[in-house]
């Protein structure tokens, strides 16, 4: 199946090309703009809406930092790191989903171990003096400029790999190179036998770079007054448990949309590289220089709130997973789960089977994890409070990216699945919301 088809069922082709040609050209500019208001115009879109409107464009080149040596010097170091945990810490053999033409690939699982050597490592250096975090803070913004850059080149290497020299027989065009290089080539590109390009860029870069970044903010603030704000320690605890979760279930998120079926491109290359690291981390971004007291009761609170939901998310996760690994023989909520047996073909013509589950968290409706996501979200960024609108930008994001996905994912099993589909949503009527939606 070509890489746009997907997309092509779900959207018509109006919204599908300009959504990606909007975001090709205004998802690099918002990024500066976005670490700009953050740490220069005092979180406040109105500042930097007025001084834009009164220099123009000039005043929007003066605030985009150049990339220097020092931004390339971090990014360097820091992905060379985490490529070579990745090729040579041990791990578990694991093998993804079968592919659309047969493959299954092959991974191995370190990434909790690449977390915590990643963090001791971080910490360790500011510790004993060896390399201060707050260096990362004062180049943010050459930091970003440099990924926006770097990635676009990064995603043209991976639009000409898929064409010369695919990794796999899960690749192909569609004919139109601006959904080639938006959407991928490749589904499993990978350079050599055992470096996973995707792993690289979601896990081991993106989403590790959100912990470290976590990280960073708190001492930086630290550093600027003495203390962490309860506000910092909350967003940057749960921002943690959070991203302790991914790791801890990172072979599980292997059998998900974005490794399983969206291809190598500017969607999701560019975007764990460049937009996980800048608009992710953007609230613990704003409470460096924004520090607020919540008090002891009122901090527990959120924090708790913040690690039920991400519990939840994860049990989600887990209970699916369980579900999967044991063919449908196992207990979910204390009892024998609720499934349908659905069949299909893959494109080469095999008939398969797969358990659809229809109990537990899966019988509330059918992407329900989204739910806990959303509002672990909110949790981590609540502490901010409510003097400005852009903290909560990623919330409101990340609703928007969760709706989608789960429109193109419905789309794309009704698609595979056919009568089964039909018969599933029937059962589980609801796509996210329970009741509602």
């Amino acid at each position: 199946m070509a890489a746009a088809t997907e997309s092509k069922m779900v959207h018509s082709a109006v919204v599908t090309y300009s959504s990606m040609l909007s975001l090709l050209s205004l998802c690099p500019p918002f990024v500066i703009l976005l670490w700009y208001t953050m740490v220069h115009a005092d979180g406040s879109v109105a500042q930097t809406w007025n001084f834009l409107k009164q220099h123009g464009l000039q005043g929007f080149i003066e605030i985009w930092p150049r990339p220097t040596a020092m931004a390339w010097k971090i990014i360097f170091i820091y992905g060379a790191f985490e490529a070579a945990l990745q090729l040579f810490l041990p791990g578990k053999r694991v093998e993804g989903p079968i592919s659309p033409t047969g493959n299954r690939p092959v991974y191995k699982a370190n990434g909790m171990a690449a977390y915590f050597v990643t963090l001791i490592t971080y910490i360790s250096l500011w510790w004993f003096g060896i390399f201060n975090p707050t260096v990362v803070y004062d180049h943010l913004g050459e930091i970003f400029s440099a990924l926006i850059f770097g990635s676009l080149i990064f995603c043209i290497f991976l639009y000409i790999k898929g064409h010369v020299a695919p990794s796999s027989t899960d690749s192909g065009s569609s004919g139109n190179i601006i959904i080639d290089f938006y959407w991928g080539m490749e589904l499993y590109p990978r350079i050599g036998k055992n470096f996973d390009i995707k792993v690289f860029t979601n896990c081991r870069f993106g989403l590790m770079s959100w912990a470290v970044l976590a990280v960073t903010f708190c001492i930086k603030q630290y550093e600027l007054n003495g203390k962490v704000a309860d506000s910092m320690l909350v967003n940057t605890i749960l921002t943690l448990v959070y991203v302790t979760k991914f790791f801890w279930w990172e072979d599980g998120y292997w059998n998900t949309m974005d490794i399983a079926h969206d291809r190598a491109g500017f969607y999701i290359c560019w975007g764990c590289l460049v937009w996980v690291p800048s608009v992710y981390t953007s609230p613990g971004m704003y409470l460096v220089n924004h520090p607020v007291n919540l008090g002891t009761q009122l901090a527990l609170y959120i924090l708790l709130a913040g690690i039920l939901c991400i519990y939840i998310n994860y049990d989600c996760d887990r209970q699916r997973q369980e579900f999967r690994r044991t063919n449908g023989k196992c207990r979910v909520w204390g009892k024998a789960p609720s499934k349908i047996e659905a069949t299909y073909t893959t494109t080469s013509g095999e008939t398969k089977t797969s358990l659809l589950l229809t109990s537990g968290w899966w019988g509330l409706s059918r992407h329900f994890h989204y739910v806990p996501e959303i509002l672990a979200a909110f949790f981590w960024t609540v502490p901010a409070l409510f003097n400005h609108f852009l903290p909560y930008f990623y919330v409101v994001f990340l609703t928007i990216l969760l709706f989608d996905r789960a429109k193109r994912d419905d789309d794309r099993c009704r698609s595979k699945y056919g009568k089964f589909w039909k018969l599933y949503c029937n059962k589980v009527p609801y796509k996210i919301i329970p009741g509602i939606y």
